[in-house]
């Protein structure tokens, strides 16, 4: 009851603070105070409601923004919907509303990235977003936004935090932030963040202080950015001599230019060292170390059915290194592979894989939604800054995403569950996307809020690539000094976060099941026949009762069994026709070593056959002694109704309505959804845990007796 009645006279409080800041102003402007001399006065006035931090924040965006505070609120209070002006959240509203404005307007320069002020002011916004009103805040005596003196060496880099994250735990005088303010400001600039991977990148950056953000660390990061960009614009122009690059093609990484690290193309038993270049269409490789042969392309933006995977590798191709990247498409006869070779680890071709897959993926989805013009370079400049920002946390921390908390927009899409969702939302956030239109309202009006515009988007990502120098269309009307109308809006929450959120609920159960998974795999082909054998124990208990009806050892069971035998093979008996040869094609002769090879290379898969297998059946354990009630109440339901269609549906029937269902799956109309379903099926099963295994190891000296 006390708590109640607290919170009644904080809210009665504010709401005394609010009514006089309106009251005073709507007095000023009754005196006559002319908007041109109001607009003059730019020395930025505090306003009671917000914290210290969040006034010192609006101070400086007064002043970038070339608008006075009062203007700022007048402009808030007028032009902004009252859903986002209640009473407990008009101070973080307020700040959002002239950070999102700021951050738009300091974007507007090619060389954001290397601004001190920027890097600072927007880690500052991420501060006062958690503490915005004077209700909410606990002052520290020393405001971090003023302790920004910190030692650099010659390239202007920190070293405090020359060595990694874990360097950043050691400062505890100093405010951090926190994973939901990093996402409210952080995608603001597409640069800096996605709204999709936010929260993957928040976890990269924070994974060695505790999930709290520090201010080196994220410097750090804007730098290694900065630097990563700079790179792919300057640096990297004279590798692209051999290319012939298409209109709209840029470059997005090279790989192998140093002599002892090049990368081996492998096709058959041969291998070559030469240089690996990846563009927002396809992968070129070119011969030689130093001197390079004309490149070979490898399309990633064209339909040929291409299948990028990790591989093993060595010399005359045997299977010996996983440090590969296999290529394959309808357009090469044979599977490419591209080696990296590293002393220690696979972290080289794992970044490489990750970047060839995100652009495949984001190809696929342009070609599913069949994307045009600007939509479809605004989804290339979103798969292309999620690359740099992946690159540059990489390059900072040493950093190796996992299955679920990869940077990389489309690539997460494909592997959370239910991540089709994610791509569905955007597909619908992309549909209002209207370069003219978005760029047109926020020149009248750009308080960021789509509720008084009209349902319009800018092409952020676009924008932002082409503000950094990166031209992907040109006859594009990409008008570089106008405030854009972005996906975080003052007070709202984005539809694409809210589809993230929830495919990130089944994530945890996923990992779970697929922890079981890895925890039940053995190594050994005899080991893994050894667990099969108990799997199969049923089958293998039912060739024995068949080996004792063949023994006779009750006559009456083994006379039934042979007349029903017999009569089923005079059934099916051939009447005397001549049984056709079974026509084989032979593989191309090889000589000993490629034999040994693909003997190898047969013995791999069928181990890999039999783990698969073993998972299988250890699932369908699960499944039977319900370890997941859920899913096993399920299959049982699924049992019961296909009892029940046995029962009262004619066999024809039921035959038919099984063919129609496999021959229309990939019909245009069914496509889709058939696509959805089989999704959905493939994540129930992946979320189904493995039945637990214990191997047991036979006593040598009992063995022997």
């Amino acid at each position: 009851m006390e708590k109640v009645v607290k919170v009644e006279e904080e809210m009665l409080k504010m709401k005394s603070v609010l009514s006089n800041l309106k009251r005073n102003e709507s007095n000023a402007r009754d005196k006559g105070i002319g908007e041109s001399q109001h607009s003059s006065s730019l020395s930025p006035k505090s306003i009671p409601l917000l914290s210290p931090l969040a006034n010192s924040v609006v101070s400086r965006c007064s002043k970038i923004l070339q608008v006075p505070t009062e203007e700022l609120q007048h402009q808030f209070d007028t032009e902004l919907p009252g859903t986002v002006k209640e009473l407990l959240t008009y101070a973080r509203s307020f700040l959002e509303f002239c950070s999102y404005q700021t951050i738009h307007l300091l974007s507007t320069s090619p060389d954001f990235l290397s601004d001190k002020e920027f890097r600072r002011l927007t880690y500052d916004m991420m501060l006062a977003w958690e503490a915005p009103s004077v209700e909410s805040e606990t002052l520290d005596k020393e405001s971090p936004s003023c302790s920004n003196q910190e030692v650099e060496d010659e390239d202007g880099w920190s070293l405090f935090y020359s060595s990694s994250t874990t360097t950043a735990v050691q400062v505890g005088d100093k405010k951090t932030v926190g994973r939901e303010a990093f996402a409210r400001i952080a995608p603001v600039c597409a640069a800096v963040a996605d709204i999709i991977t936010v929260h993957n990148l928040f976890d990269a950056l924070t994974s060695s202080s505790d999930y709290q953000l520090h201010f080196l660390v994220y410097e750090k990061y804007i730098r290694s950015l900065d630097k990563i960009i700079k790179a792919a614009k300057y640096a990297l122009a004279p590798a692209i001599g051999n290319l012939q690059l298409s209109e709209g093609e840029i470059v997005i990484d090279v790989d192998g230019i140093v002599p002892i690290q090049p990368v081996l193309q492998h096709i058959g038993i041969s291998a070559w060292p030469g240089r690996l270049t990846l563009t927002n269409y396809a992968l070129y490789f070119e011969t030689g170390v130093g001197l390079y042969d004309k490149a070979v392309r490898y399309d990633l933006a064209m339909d040929m059915k291409q299948v990028i995977k990790p591989e093993l590798t060595g010399p005359l191709g045997a299977r010996l290194f996983d440090k590969a990247v296999m290529y394959k498409s309808t357009s090469i006869e044979e599977p490419v592979y591209l080696e990296f070779p590293q002393f220690k680890g696979n972290s080289r071709r794992d970044y490489w894989l990750d970047i060839c897959l995100e652009i495949l993926h984001a190809h696929r989805f342009i070609r599913k939604n069949n994307l045009k013009e600007i939509q479809k370079s605004e989804i290339l400049a979103k798969a292309i800054l999620g690359i740099f920002r992946y690159h540059a946390v990489r390059e900072a921390f040493n950093f190796f995403s996992s299955h679920y908390k990869t940077l990389l927009a489309f690539n997460l899409a494909e592997s959370l569950p239910g991540g089709d969702k994610i791509l569905e939302t955007l597909s619908s956030r992309l549909a209002l996307l209207n370069v003219g239109a978005g760029i047109a309202n926020a020149k009248r009006q750009p308080t960021l809020s789509p509720r008084k515009q009209q349902p319009t988007l800018s092409p952020v990502s676009l924008l932002t690539l082409s503000r950094l120098g990166f031209v992907l269309q040109k006859e594009a009307n990409l008008d570089g000094e106008s405030v854009v109308i972005g996906d975080i809006c003052v007070g709202e929450t984005n539809p694409l976060e809210l589809a993230v959120k929830q495919s990130v609920l089944d994530t945890g159960t996923a990992e779970a099941a697929q922890a079981t998974v890895d925890q039940v795999k053995v190594d050994g082909i005899d080991t893994n026949v050894a667990v099969m054998k108990e799997l199969l124990f049923p089958v293998i208990e039912l060739v024995s009762r068949l080996q004792r009806l063949a023994s006779w050892e009750d006559p009456y069971k083994s006379t039934v069994f042979l007349v029903m035998t017999g009569y089923t093979i005079i059934r099916h008996f051939n009447k005397g026709r001549p049984l056709e040869a079974f026509k084989v094609t032979p593989p191309p002769n090889r000589n000993a070593v490629e034999q040994l090879l693909t003997l190898q290379d047969a013995i791999t898969q069928f181990e890999a056959l039999i783990q698969a297998g073993n998972i299988i059946l250890l699932k369908i354990r699960a499944l039977l002694f319900a370890v997941l009630p859920q899913a096993t109440d399920k299959v049982v339901l699924l049992l019961v109704f296909i009892a029940a269609a046995f029962a009262f549906v004619p066999l024809k029937y039921l035959v038919l309505l099984v063919f129609l269902e496999a021959f229309t799956r990939e019909m245009p109309y069914r496509k889709e959804s058939s696509n959805r379903w089989v999704r959905r099926v493939k994540e129930w099963w992946i979320r189904i845990p493995a039945a637990p295994v214990q191997l047991i190891k036979v006593d040598e000296k009992k063995k022997k007796k």
